[in-house]
């Protein structure tokens, strides 16, 4: 029985049950008074924003900009760095969270002032001002601890923090009373096809006035007004990671090269920041466990596009500012008045709307679902059979480029004063987010560019929910109905074309799959493969549908994972007998003194700078005496370009022991990019599922990079003008997940982790490694990466049986291959069964009857990250029939 099905009565009866308990809600421990002036004032300023702008966005497509992409967060948080280090006027952040004690670059103890309100405070006291928003949780459903942010940045007159938005009418949040009700709630049977949208809305985000579970998943910086800093990292524990994603953070002779401290050493599918009170409680033992690497995609921003993110930032500020802190009086909170550079006048108003918006005027357009618009990408009308003009077509800026219609002498990847790129701001906003008109248009670019698009979309994302047409209920953007008719085109007029989806295996959270508290991620994953191939309506099924003999000849979809070794062999035992102490005390001392505690409380050791840390201390002596012990505490460089075999890495230990110290994780993909046809990007914070597209959901923004700098290229074998931009970046992600980039070491700053005003992105063009990912279209290419794919997911099954995996096609399967082997990552499984012969992660020993060496050599045979999504997993069940939590399915799609 299919997961869309009949819930109706259950939902339609728990929604009815919060609408009673929202008239009981009181109290909050940040009281938030709201005048009526003030609710009328906020009232007043809902306006329609888009005045016939392409895709239906705010703000207009923009040229002379540069842009920089930044692929994972350890070259951009430097650059961050660089960029608040130098603030002379202003700093505005806008995040999803914000966590104080993140280290901007690493290791540590070797960076003490980069730690982010080190940064900002220095900020706000050589008279910089400072103006931080954050999304405002309910406490009791997730645990970002905004509260403790505010309190630990707000340390200086200059800085001022909001928390938005709050739950419930007046301001006051909802009582753990409603919160429990909907943490208890399951559903069985659940199936959601013929749930009402009224319902469900009620249910699953806002009721009249209240707020229950949307959210500001913005990710955005703005230094000075001049440039910005913005994609898919939150500035937080867990994002910041390396090119080559280290597993394993254990150093036996050397705490002090750690470059993961405390709750930066994080795997979301064992633990989730989730105990605060019991702080202690929620911690891997990195002599056992992996983190769980971050693949993550953000940019760099200057010029006149600058100005539209200020405009949006300066519409939040405000709206919040009369909603929630005007009659707080507190002379840190004031509104922000908006005075643009390097844009026509009259574009905006001070305060930051649009001046041509009338007040309150809602349009139709603003009102209807993100589907197909007639309004196509590039300023062309539609054409029935054949897709839309391109901005590389007749009249698009590739023709205007080739006809020296643009100016771009000088113009080269290299060149810093390059400023030639046209960048449209585009978001998902509405009035409780910004006090402004529904817009969806990020949906509208993703539709029209993948309808627009000649020769290949390649998307990269979080999460993957869509819908084909209106059978889907109750997902709604139909970003994967542009797919199938793109794909289906393609097809009849027999032109070669490709979609290339890459995607998380499983949601960050934590758990066994069975395990009851995993009914959430199950149904998550459901409406997954519902999206993509099951259920009657998927993407796959509907493009066969239409004539397609085989969907995966267009459209195929991969996941990411790595392996490690974890340094816990006889050096960290010699350690220990000479100092009497164990490596994970040490090691919190550590974290207490580079002060990388959650919540502020870190571990609890009492250690910090300038005073006597025995512990730490003790270990540290000992550790200077055994020579080489940290030489290989992490072997992520043997997957990387140049890196060394796996099998020449030696280790001090037992074979016993060695085998227990292999790893394996997903490597979890959170970017948020299409790139299509090697010339346009969509970048930003919005996830493909409905909360990011929809625009009265979770409020998002992202930009559309069209550059017209040209490198020549290939494309099915034919000579091709791509852009340098979009080239560069899709490129560096291919190699990237083929293995085709060096190790990246964070303490060996390049040009790719300085802002804009520094220098441009470096990319070696031509290289060997290049020329490999050159051509998406070509046979060698399609050769290169799916062989890489099926090498690299044999081995991963085969030494640590992962999941999912395309042998799990039902429960049985799944006790079989995984649930009797390991210990369960779910602390809330208790189901009886024989005890576990392995930690979660870890290798299957009986599968190498050769021993460790057999291991090495296939583990030797492993390129990069890159492996199939396993479309046939437990596709012989309904996944999610046993019901959800609604706490469950909602506590991390935020993310």
């Amino acid at each position: 029985m299919s997961f869309f099905g009949e819930a109706k009565n259950a939902f339609e009866s728990f929604t009815s049950h919060i609408k009673k308990e929202i008239d009981n809600i009181q109290g909050d421990d940040e009281p938030s008074v709201q005048s009526q002036s003030n609710t009328e004032n906020s009232s007043n300023i809902i306006q329609g924003q888009n005045g016939g702008n392409r895709f239906d966005s705010f703000a207009p497509p923009r040229t002379g900009n540069e842009a920089k992409w930044y692929v994972d967060g350890c070259g951009y948080m430097w650059a961050v760095s660089v960029a608040i280090e130098e603030a002379r006027d202003s700093i505005w952040i806008l995040d999803w969270w914000l966590s104080p004690e993140l280290y901007l670059r690493r290791p540590p103890t070797e960076n003490e002032n980069y730690r982010i309100d080190r940064m900002l405070l220095a900020a706000a006291e050589r008279g910089v001002k400072v103006n931080v928003i954050i999304y405002k949780e309910v406490s009791q459903i997730l645990t970002l601890c905004s509260d403790h942010t505010k309190k630990a940045l707000q340390l200086h007159p200059n800085i001022a923090v909001f928390r938005h938005p709050d739950h419930a009418p007046s301001g006051q949040v909802i009582q753990s009373e409603l919160v429990s009700s909907i943490q208890n709630f399951s559903l069985k049977s659940l199936q959601l096809a013929d749930v009402p949208a009224d319902a469900f809305k009620a249910l699953y985000g806002v009721n009249k006035d209240v707020v229950l579970y949307w959210a500001h998943h913005e990710k955005l910086c703005l230094v000075d007004g001049d440039i910005a800093f913005m994609g898919g990292l939150d500035l937080c524990f867990g994002r910041w990671d390396t090119n080559s994603h280290p597993l394993a953070d254990a150093h036996p002779t050397d705490i002090n090269k750690a470059l993961f401290p405390g709750q930066d050493f994080n795997n979301a599918r064992v633990y989730d920041f989730e105990d605060v009170t019991n702080w202690e409680n929620n911690k891997l033992d990195r002599t056992k466990n992996s983190r769980m690497g971050w693949s993550d995609i953000s940019i760099c921003l200057r010029g006149p596009v600058v100005q539209d993110l200020r405009a949006h930032f300066v519409q939040r500020w405000n709206f919040i500012f009369e909603e929630k802190y005007d009659v707080r009086k507190d002379p840190r909170y004031t509104d922000l008045t908006f005075d643009p550079n390097g844009i026509p006048k009259g574009y905006y108003q001070e305060n930051g709307m649009n001046s041509f918006a009338i007040l309150g005027r809602q349009r139709q357009r603003g009102q209807e679902d993100p589907e197909v618009t007639e309004r196509s990408f590039g300023g062309g009308e539609r054409h029935h059979g054949h897709g839309f003009h391109l901005p590389g077509g007749p009249g698009g800026i590739f023709d205007r480029l080739r006809r020296g219609d643009v100016d771009n002498s000088g113009d080269s990847y290299g060149d810093r004063g390059s400023a030639s790129m046209s960048v449209q701001l585009v978001r998902s906003c509405t009035e409780w987010s910004n006090g402004v008109a529904k817009e969806h248009s990020i949906a509208n670019a993703y539709i029209d560019v993948i309808r627009s698009s000649q020769h290949f979309v390649y998307i990269e994302n979080q999460f993957f929910i869509t819908a084909t047409g209106e059978d889907q209920h109750p997902v709604r953007n139909k970003i994967g109905a542009a797919i199938v008719e793109r794909v289906v085109r393609a097809y009849q007029n027999g032109k070669r074309f490709k979609v290339i989806v890459c995607m998380p295996a499983v949601p960050a959270f934590a758990g066994d799959l069975h395990a009851d508290d995993s009914l959430g991620t199950r149904a998550i994953m459901e409406f997954q493969y519902h999206s993509i191939c099951r259920g009657g309506h998927s993407i796959m099924e509907e493009i066969e549908k239409a004539g397609v003999p085989d969907s995966k000849q267009y459209i195929r979809f991969y996941n990411l994972r790595n392996y490690d070794r974890i340094n816990a062999g006889s050096a960290m035992s010699e350690v220990h007998d000479a100092s009497g102490i164990n490596y994970e005390d040490a090691r919190r001392e550590h974290d207490d003194i580079v002060g990388a505690g959650y919540d502020g409380r870190g571990e609890g050791t009492g250690a910090y700078y300038g005073r006597l840390n025995p512990a730490y201390e003790q270990y540290q002596e000992a550790g200077a005496q055994v020579r080489d012990g940290s030489k290989y505490d992490s072997v992520s460089a043997c997957y990387m370009d140049y890196g060394p075999s796996i099998k020449d890495i030696p280790w001090s230990g037992s074979v016993e022991a060695e085998f227990n110290a292999y790893v394996s994780e997903e490597l979890y993909i959170h970017s948020k990019v299409l790139i299509a046809d090697d010339r346009v990007v969509i970048c930003g914070s919005a996830n493909l599922n409905d909360r990011s597209q929809l625009g009265d959901h979770d409020s998002e923004i992202a930009v559309v990079i069209q550059d017209p700098t040209p490198i020549e290229s290939e494309m099915n074998h034919e000579p091709y003008q791509a852009s340098q931009f979009a080239s560069s970046l899709r490129r560096q992600l291919f190699r990237k997940h083929l293995g085709l980039l060096p190790h990246q070491v964070p303490t060996r700053p390049d040009d790719n982790f300085l802002p804009l005003s520094h220098a441009p992105n470096a990319y070696d063009w031509g290289s060997p490694a290049d020329v490999l990912v050159r051509d998406v279209l070509s046979d060698e290419f399609e050769e290169l990466w799916t062989v890489t794919a099926a090498t690299n997911t044999q081995i991963f099954t085969k030494a640590f049986h992962v999941i999912p995996a395309d042998n799990v096609r039902n429960w049985g399967d799944y006790k079989e291959f995984f649930s009797k082997l390991f210990v369960s990552p779910s602390k809330e499984d208790d189901k009886e069964k024989i005890p576990a012969r392995y930690e979660y992660g870890h290798v299957v020993k009986e599968e190498f009857p050769g021993g460790v060496a057999e291991l090495k050599d296939s583990l030797d045979r492993v390129r990069g990250s890159l492996v199939e999504m396993p479309l046939l997993f437990m596709d012989g069940v309904d996944f999610a029939k046993e019901g959800l939590t609604l706490n469950a399915l909602t506590d991390e799609v935020y993310t």
